[in-house]
């Protein structure tokens, strides 16, 4: 019988998948939230509560990345992400934007104990649960040169 129920759920009929960048904390049905929801009819204030309540450990600066999937009997599942790499970069430099050349200019330096904190942070994400904790460093210190950052064994 429950076999049979998760069939049935598992079936239902997408309408949209939203992505949004929320603060972790800060959910409200003001915009950007309440536009993007209001027009699948989804119940605001229970998704304001429920991500509220999940971001709630993290500090209310984090732009939090939250993949929405809104279904036609205007229910709705989400998956709350940590922040993007390139805000954990900016954040351990204490840089507000990368170089404007990159590979040519350097505008600060990292170490490596900043890229192993962050990805340990980020192999908590759903879609990097399978990656190991090196291959997910080696994706940092990849971004980070893309962005004019260099790693360093020590600071």
């Amino acid at each position: 019988m429950a076999t049979v129920l998760k069939d049935i759920v598992a079936r239902r009929p997408v309408a949209a998948t939203i992505r949004l960048t929320v603060p972790a904390g800060g959910a409200r049905p003001a915009p950007p939230v309440g536009p993007a929801l209001g027009q699948y009819r989804l119940n605001l204030m229970a998704f304001c509560k429920d991500f509220n309540a999940r971001t709630q450990k993290y500090k209310p600066d984090m732009p939090m990345a939250v993949t929405i999937t809104a279904y036609k009997d205007n229910t709705f599942e989400f998956i709350v992400k940590s922040p993007s790499v390139t805000w954990f970069l900016k954040k351990a430099a204490g840089i507000e934007s990368g170089s404007g050349r990159p590979g040519h200019e350097s505008v600060t330096s990292i170490s490596l104990r900043h890229v192993y904190e962050i990805a340990k942070i980020k192999q908590a994400d759903p879609n990097s649960k399978h990656l190991s904790i090196e291959a997910i460093c080696k994706s940092i210190i990849g971004t980070a040169n893309s962005m004019g950052i260099q790693v360093v064994k020590d600071l």
